[in-house]
């Protein structure tokens, strides 16, 4: 599996990261953030298997005006859009006016940094998660 270069990555923030545990944290974000999509559009398409089966049902006992099926089709592709499964791939600018659950991963990550500029539990816990993914790291890197 080839890695990309640091000119080919995608970066998530709005600057580069400054340090190593900067780009730890990006990456721990993206990881957290695809895990939740995935789950998301796991449930998601759990929902639409059998809502479509039941959609074509009523619309081959209603006639050929009847488009149930095809309005699930467009309601699934706009949630395909909302749950945007691989953004931190292919950062994109929403259009003017669009939602997504990228507007709620910000408004919680937004969040947890006023709690840790407060200097709250939140920076203890990213204290002490540094210190030991550091720990780690050395220990990753001295027995290879």
């Amino acid at each position: 599996m080839s890695h990309p270069s640091s000119d080919d990555r995608p970066e998530t923030s709005e600057h580069l990261p400054e340090t190593a545990a900067d780009a730890r944290w990006i990456l721990l974000r993206d990881l957290f953030v695809f895990q939740g999509k995935l789950i998301l559009d796991g449930l998601r398409d759990l929902l639409l298997s059998p809502l479509s089966f039941i959609a074509a049902a009523i619309d081959l006992l209603s006639g050929p005006r009847s488009r149930n099926f095809y309005e699930l089709l467009e309601m699934g592709r706009r949630s395909e859009h909302w749950i945007n499964l691989f953004g931190a791939a292919n950062p994109e600018k929403p259009t003017e006016g669009a939602r997504s659950a990228d507007d709620l991963v910000d408004q919680m990550e937004e969040l947890v940094k006023r709690q840790y500029e407060k200097g709250g539990m939140t920076a203890n816990a990213k204290s002490a998660i540094d210190k030991a993914l550091d720990a780690l790291q050395k220990k990753t890197r001295r027995d290879l």
